[in-house]
């Protein structure tokens, strides 16, 4: 039921491999491993799309897609999860990060005051850049491993339960 939910709420591959848009990437989008819908290509793709959300760097779909195409895993799920940092949740998102390597590299709490200046945003990047970096990383590689982990069990779990389920009516071989 998940995987019908899932296909339905995508383009199919071929609509997406003849998009006038993506026509530049030649035979790339035409690898079949990218757009299966199978347990260990949905799970790649979580370990991808998350690991990639939490990094603090421009770009992150292409990074995503960058990474799903080496690594041969569901791309239009890779790079959906990316949008988990959207403009809505990333200052809390990297807060905490900033937070959590504060905290890793043993850095004393500081208090800044906000101005929207070039000089202003440079100025604390130089500051804080080292604890931001090292907590996105740790967040990163939790959320990419625990993605990846959850969708494989979670999948796994879904097919024994079937099993069952299917063992259980009239009529079924034992």
């Amino acid at each position: 039921m998940a995987k019908k939910l899932i296909k339905g709420l995508f383009p199919g591959y071929q609509r997406i491999r003849q998009h006038e848009a993506l026509r530049l990437f030649g035979a790339i989008l035409h690898d079949p491993f990218l757009w299966h819908l199978n347990r260990r290509s949905a799970a790649g793709a979580f370990g991808v799309g998350l690991f990639t959300a939490f990094l603090p760097l421009p770009g992150q779909m292409l990074l995503a897609a960058a990474l799903a195409i080496m690594l041969r895993v569901n791309l239009p799920i890779a790079v959906m999860l990316v949008w988990i940092t959207n403009p809505l949740t990333f200052a809390p998102i990297y807060y905490a990060a900033y937070t959590l390597g504060r905290w890793v590299l043993d850095s004393p709490a500081r208090g800044f005051s906000m101005e929207l200046s070039l000089d202003w945003f440079t100025g604390e990047l130089l500051e804080i850049w080292k604890p931001l970096v090292t907590g996105s990383l740790i967040l990163s590689t939790v959320a990419g491993l625990g993605g990846y982990v959850a969708v494989r069990l979670l999948w796994r779990l879904h097919i024994l339960h079937r099993l069952r389920e299917r063992r259980r009516r009239p009529g079924a071989r034992r």
